[in-house]
């Protein structure tokens, strides 16, 4: 299926205390999306942290963002695991909470054939009438979805796309030759936007989005107007802010822009660290110049 997801959605961070999910702080950054013109939110992806959260934690989140943005944001939640029961679990969950999209990373750690990714994804969507789209992120996974795989997933009718995130060009620009009418391609890595939209692409599921949702909104509109001069200027601007905010792995940088903004979003979960001092310095000068104000 096409025509899902177009625009910028936002992977979500998950704010947290001691004692748990900060849904208050959660509920300021919804309304800063949606304030920022953000069309979708992506919430228990990678930059969520759903692999430190439990069940109930997540079924709690998922429940918060139905009851506070459900009807004025598009809502994907994130349903993936290494276990395609459990995926199959969760996806029916949050179709039944109230999802309007699933977000399916690959399971990881396994390191299953490409027939397996197949039969996984024909799993997930034999589970939900929701649109799917697949997430293909191997450095994080150990799997890649090739672009021959990905024809085939296209093929089940539920599939809405592919949130590409290998970073490799080549290969993304092999699947969307290859997708191309069956379902779309999504941006899933917020230095390769530009060139994605370019060929193609839809929408991005952007990181920096947290940060700067109207800005993201601002180079999809500007490559689907035809203004590439714009869109490359934009991104010219927003490059060494994204680099900044993966200064460490994500949601490190992400969590701790966010506190700079003055959203109490607190540190990612063990195993996960607090951002270094030389690498928050970094992030903080990438935040003051692009003129963003930063609490001291």
């Amino acid at each position: 299926m096409t025509g899902f997801l177009k625009g910028s959605a936002t992977a979500m961070i998950t704010p947290f205390t001691e004692q748990g999910v900060n849904f208050d702080c959660f509920g300021r950054m919804i309304g800063y999306q949606i304030e920022g013109g953000t069309d979708a939110l992506v919430i228990l992806g990678t930059t969520g942290e759903p692999a430190t959260m439990s069940e109930q934690e997540k079924e709690a989140l998922m429940r918060y963002a139905v009851r506070c943005a459900k009807g004025r944001v598009k809502l994907i939640f994130g349903t993936g695991a290494n276990d395609t029961q459990k995926a199959v679990a969760m996806t029916r969950l949050a179709t039944e909470l109230g999802a309007d999209g699933i977000l399916a990373v690959t399971p990881y750690y396994n390191k299953c054939t490409q027939n397996g990714l197949v039969a996984y994804y024909e799993a997930i969507c034999a589970a939900t009438t929701l649109p799917v789209i697949c997430y293909n992120v191997p450095g994080r996974t150990g799997v890649n979805i090739l672009p021959a795989t990905m024809e085939k997933i296209a093929d089940i009718p539920n599939i809405a796309g592919i949130k590409e995130a290998s970073g490799n060009m080549q290969q993304v620009l092999e699947t969307a030759r290859r997708i191309r009418g069956k379902c779309d391609l999504f941006s899933g890595e917020d230095a390769l936007n530009l060139p994605i939209l370019c060929a193609g692409g839809t929408a991005v599921i952007s990181v920096l989005s947290n940060l700067v949702p109207g800005k993201v909104k601002e180079l999809v509109t500007r490559v689907e107007a035809g203004d590439l001069a714009g869109a490359n200027a934009l991104n010219d601007a927003l490059l060494p802010l994204a680099s900044a905010c993966f200064v460490e792995v994500n949601p490190i940088p992400a969590k701790a822009a966010m506190n700079l903004l003055g959203f109490d979003a607190g540190v990612p979960r063990a195993p996960l660290t607090p951002i270094e001092p030389a690498h928050e310095q970094t992030l903080r000068d990438a935040m003051k110049a692009f003129g963003l104000e930063v609490r001291a």
